[in-house]
């Protein structure tokens, strides 16, 4: 690309950013170790997305940057100017995050520290590049991700679980329908601290909760509980009871809401594809099951009412939607591995990079044919580019 269109791109670029990004850099002690090489923090930032956002090598980048005129920097040079970026990105990501309507601010608690749990697979680059499982949690309101590790994607102890992570008492975890098991919300429940997970029917079996711990506890029929919620997002609260392998009761209540009529025929299709490409056959009560969303959780009820439990799950689900679309958007499968502090600077640096591809998209489709506002001063700049 000639040098006049790359002005131009960056231009565009730029006005995607948070309008504090270079302050930021400052703030967030990205700048510690000074710009040396690089003559602004714009110099810094493109050939930081030139390894990020293209997922070109250390070595490969530099070689590009130096002929882009951008720094003349060793490979281990920027991965030291990456590794002081961490907290820079994670502060981009949430100023992009909250333009999106996710204030981070309100997501707080004044007893409980609220944790989102999630894996997903990575790729080493390369064809013969190993399978690595991903395994984070990021902490609420501040986004932190405040544990992270690798394990492979095969043997004992490498799947999504909530024993992954170490707890404290007080945290309340988060997780999808794949910590959806007694054993991971017995681990929670041995270290004081809460759980608030999808429900996977399949893998959790519910017994009424009864307060004479003498009675025989019955068998759960969710289905039955279910058939009572016949109008579009009507909630109901259940207390019930898991029993654990050492014979012992956990308390907790089943929050469930029924879909509106839309979400119900999209997530029956999704059964039917999910069926036939497994060639299974499907039960009755999953495509019931379908209309629903049934949440778990051990939360207080005094503190968390019903509702208010489906808008927590409504964080987590909103930031795993933002994770899901990174290996689409911007090749986040491939993980360079070098430790731990770099691979979370480049974590948060795919993040950001895939939240400015969907403000990049949602721009396009105003009535401006540049897809974004001028003001008077970006006439005048892009009139001297």
């Amino acid at each position: 690309m000639d040098r006049i269109g790359f002005k131009e791109d960056w231009f565009v670029l730029q006005r995607m950013f948070p309008a504090n990004w270079r302050a930021l850099a400052k703030e967030t002690g990205s700048l510690v170790r000074k710009l040396r090489n690089f003559r602004d923090e714009e110099a810094v930032m493109q050939t930081l997305l030139l390894h990020i956002a293209n997922g070109y090598s250390l070595r490969e980048t530099v070689t590009r940057a130096k002929l882009s005129r951008l720094t003349d920097v060793t490979d281990v040079g920027l991965l030291k100017r990456l590794q002081c970026s961490e907290e820079w990105f994670k502060s981009l990501c949430m100023s992009l995050l909250k333009e999106r309507g996710l204030d981070m601010d309100k997501a707080t608690h004044h007893t409980i520290q609220m944790r989102i749990v999630d894996g997903t697979v990575v790729k080493e680059p390369g064809k013969t590049g190993s399978e690595w499982r991903v395994h984070y949690a990021i902490r609420l309101p501040d986004l932190a991700c405040d544990y992270f590790k690798l394990t492979p994607t095969k043997g004992a102890l490498t799947g999504e679980s909530f024993k992954q992570y170490p707890v404290h008492k007080g945290d309340c975890i988060i997780g999808d329908r794949a910590y959806s098991t007694t054993q991971g919300i017995a681990y929670l429940a041995r270290q004081g601290a809460y759980s608030l997970v999808r429900v996977n029917t399949s893998a959790l079996p519910f017994f009424s909760f009864a307060s004479d711990q003498d009675s025989q506890a019955e068998p759960f029929d969710l289905l039955t509980h279910l058939s009572v919620l016949q109008e579009d997002y009507d909630m109901r609260e259940y207390e019930v009871q898991l029993k654990t392998g050492d014979q012992e009761w956990i308390h907790g209540r089943l929050c469930v809401m029924r879909k509106s009529q839309t979400a119900i025929e999209l997530a029956q299709k999704q059964v039917k594809r999910q069926a036939y490409k497994h060639r299974n056959i499907t039960k009755p009560s999953t495509f019931e099951y379908a209309k629903y969303i049934i949440l778990f959780t051990t939360l207080p009820k005094t503190d968390f009412p019903t509702q208010n439990v489906f808008e927590w799950y409504r964080l987590r689900w909103q930031i795993e939607l933002v994770f899901k679309r990174l290996k689409s958007l911007t090749a986040f499968g491939h993980l360079p591995k070098y430790d731990d502090v770099s691979a979370r600077s480049w974590l948060y640096g795919k993040l950001f990079v895939g939240l400015l591809v969907e403000k990049l998209i949602q721009s396009a489709q105003t009535l401006s044919p540049w897809g974004y506002s001028l003001s008077r001063e970006d006439k005048k700049q892009m009139a001297g580019i």
